[in-house]
């Protein structure tokens, strides 16, 4: 046996409720992913796996650092139980070397999951103080069942309403994780058995995501819940003009020249990103004379004119070499939605679009033409310098 415990995420490739759910983005990064970077950051996790049928989904997994078991037809159907790929998990992974006494089974479909709390229920298992414990939520709501038209109170006195300091709490399941024995699960093959504990988890955080709405609700969420401090590391860093390097406005002079205000800051941001060898585009909708001599003084390439950011970005990425996952975009409007989820660091000024902001893995501080280029090369830098991976860098 070894050390940490063994998180396993179940993760099939089809959906109903939301197509492709498992790697849609919250945050700017996919479900999945958020799954493994939540037991990363638990502390308390020695081993990561994914369990799919999906080719993408592993990949992502692979990039991510878990490891990846393949989970056979039979059990990646939509009525197969979590507990039967979990089952054929361990059994997988203990061909390939030993499995920890300790079992987290974690959801990709929480895109919040509280990595203290997980943290917390490994503990308790793993020092035998319970054989299985969950996330929840505690509840104060009353509860009504709906019978044959008529409604009828649960769980309460419906003529006695206490208020709700004199209240007991009820706790909900959120779904996030379970951890349980390895042992005993192979007995019972089922997540709740013998001494079963509560961990307790923030209300907000509690969201599964089955519907469309869920998704719109959790990318909604992301920037209020997650600080936005992160270190980015990435190989290059591509970003829009207007509402990036400029404050997203321009003065026009009687014969319609255009003008704007730069950083300063930003230049300098841009030289330190040059000098560590860190590749820097500008890619930009229009093509502006401004916008010329502004990647001219900098000493970086720009691609004007583009009506599909997207597939210049991807043009442009394949031909430097540079993985998309490895790339920063940084943006601030609706043009920029197409760049902002092919790359691995989605970025977004403050005041951006709230669908850019919504697709983001990072809202910037400082606004654009007021510090967000430097920012951006700061955090980059940063991450160089600690020599960190994308799938270790966090976000409380």
């Amino acid at each position: 046996m070894t050390d940490g415990a063994l998180a396993i995420i179940p993760a099939r490739g089809g959906s109903k409720g939301v197509p492709r759910k498992n790697l849609e983005r919250v945050g700017g990064i996919p479900l999945v992913a958020r799954a493994i970077r939540a037991a990363q950051r638990s502390g308390a996790v020695s081993r990561v796996a994914v369990s799919t049928d999906d080719d993408e989904i592993a990949a992502v997994a692979e990039e991510w650092g878990a490891e990846v078991v393949r989970r056979p037809a039979d059990i990646a159907g939509d009525t197969a139980p979590s507990e039967a790929a979990i089952l054929h998990a361990l059994d997988a992974l203990g061909a390939r070397g030993p499995v920890p006494e300790t079992i987290a089974f974690l959801q990709a479909t929480s895109p919040f999951i509280p990595h203290e709390a997980l943290a917390t229920a490994i503990r308790r298992v793993a020092s035998g103080g319970a054989d299985s414990a969950f996330s929840a939520r505690a509840s104060f709501e009353f509860s009504w069942a709906s019978r044959d038209g008529r409604a009828e109170a649960v769980g309460h006195d419906a003529a006695h309403r206490p208020r709700r300091q004199d209240r007991e709490p009820l706790f909900v399941e959120t779904g996030a994780f379970y951890v349980f024995r390895a042992d005993g699960f192979r007995v019972h093959a089922h997540r709740f058995f013998g001494r079963t504990e509560v961990v307790e988890v923030p209300a907000e955080t509690a969201i599964e995501i089955d519907a469309p709405g869920e998704l719109r609700t959790a990318r909604a969420l992301a920037p209020l819940l997650e600080a936005d401090d992160e270190a980015i590391d990435v190989d290059a860093v591509v970003t829009d003009f207007d509402g990036v390097h400029t404050d997203d406005t321009a003065t026009v002079d009687e014969d319609g020249f255009e003008a704007v205000r730069v950083s300063r800051s930003d230049g300098m941001g841009v030289r330190l990103l040059r000098e560590a060898g860190v590749p820097v585009l500008i890619l930009s909708t229009e093509e502006n004379p401004v916008v010329t001599a502004r990647a001219r003084k900098l000493g970086v390439e720009v691609v004007q004119a583009s009506r599909d950011k997207r597939a210049a970005l991807v043009a442009w990425a394949a031909a430097a070499g540079i993985p998309l996952s490895r790339i920063a975009y940084v943006g601030n409007d609706v043009n920029d939605l197409g760049a902002l989820e092919a790359v691995g660091w989605p970025v977004v000024v403050p005041g951006a679009h709230q669908l850019a902001t919504a697709a983001a893995r990072v809202v910037l501080a400082r606004p654009g033409g007021a510090g967000a280029v430097r920012e951006v090369a700061e955090r980059v830098l940063a991450a160089r310098a600690a020599r960190i991976s994308p799938r270790e860098g966090t976000r409380a």
